[in-house]
């Protein structure tokens, strides 16, 4: 019986199909699955179950969350070709400015936010709610950098809504997390203020958070931003009526790793995949 061997990968390795987007090689995508599935260890370390969130978001309900206020520049929406332009496209005509016809909806740019507007109108309990997912998440940039910054990535987050002081303990619980997981892979990270809220940018919170920052970033040597811990205060709960019992809207924080980035800062780190695997491997004995 034949024994089916190991397929060789081109000499020029794999191309890219456009800007922002990437194809993975082996030992890459090897650590793009060891590496997200040690992170799905805050999870289990805060007994959040693992939930697949939807594929698409209504721009509609993104709207109510000041999302085009805040994000206007990072949607990519899904539309669908006219009947003109699929005959355009079948006749072999570049599919550069053809017309697209509308759908109301976009792709996903950030995981939580279909979690969150799955629970709206829910009361989550005294006790409060944690859920983890992971997804392929989409943005339109100004400009992409190899796995540093991508058009479409996977983002998995650990949310949580309830009270104030449960928020307050999952963000301290998540980012000791990224310190001590950053610590077995022999990866160096600096944790530094950002300056994306999921407010309204010319509003009071906006203000507030200026005093009080709601977003930490942990970033590689190089900048590259690779998780971040992230206080929505009670925004999410008052827009979406997500109650915490008797304590009124519900507070809500997530922990959110690029997974891509988490690659990029290994191979930073020891020079090649195949290094990184090895300490990839190590981390997880």
């Amino acid at each position: 019986m034949s024994t089916a061997s190991t397929t060789a990968m081109p000499e020029t390795g794999l191309k890219s199909p456009g800007p922002g987007l990437v194809t993975l090689d082996p030992a890459r995508t090897a650590l793009l699955r060891g590496l997200d599935d040690l992170l799905t260890g805050l999870a289990v370390r805060l007994a959040a179950p693992e939930v697949v969130g939807p594929p698409l978001l209504p721009a509609e309900s993104l709207a109510r969350l000041d999302y085009f206020r805040n994000f206007p520049h990072l949607g990519v929406s899904a539309g669908r070709f006219t009947s003109k332009s699929l005959g355009s496209l079948a006749a072999g005509e570049p599919a550069t400015d053809l017309p697209l016809r509308p759908t109301g909806y976009l792709l996903p740019s950030a995981t939580c936010y279909g979690l969150l507007l799955s629970l709206e109108g829910e009361d989550v309990g005294e006790t409060g709610l944690r859920l983890s997912a992971a997804g392929r998440c989409f943005r339109n940039e100004t400009h992409y950098d190899g796995l540093r910054r991508l058009w479409g990535f996977h983002m998995r987050e650990v949310l949580y809504l309830g009270s104030k002081e449960g928020a307050a303990q999952h963000l301290d619980q998540g980012a000791d997390f990224v310190q001590e997981l950053a610590g077995r892979l022999g990866l160096t990270l600096t944790r530094a203020a950002a300056d994306d809220p999921f407010y309204d940018k010319g509003g009071s919170r906006a203000r507030l958070m200026a005093l009080d920052p709601v977003k930490h970033e942990f970033s590689a040597p190089d900048g590259t931003a690779i998780a971040s811990v992230n206080r929505h205060r009670n925004f999410f709960g008052e827009r979406l009526d997500i109650r915490a019992g008797d304590q009124g809207p519900a507070y809500s924080a997530c922990v959110a790793f690029g997974v891509e980035r988490w690659v990029h800062a290994m191979i930073l780190a020891h020079d090649t995949a195949e290094r990184a695997l090895d300490r990839l491997r190590a981390a997880r004995g």
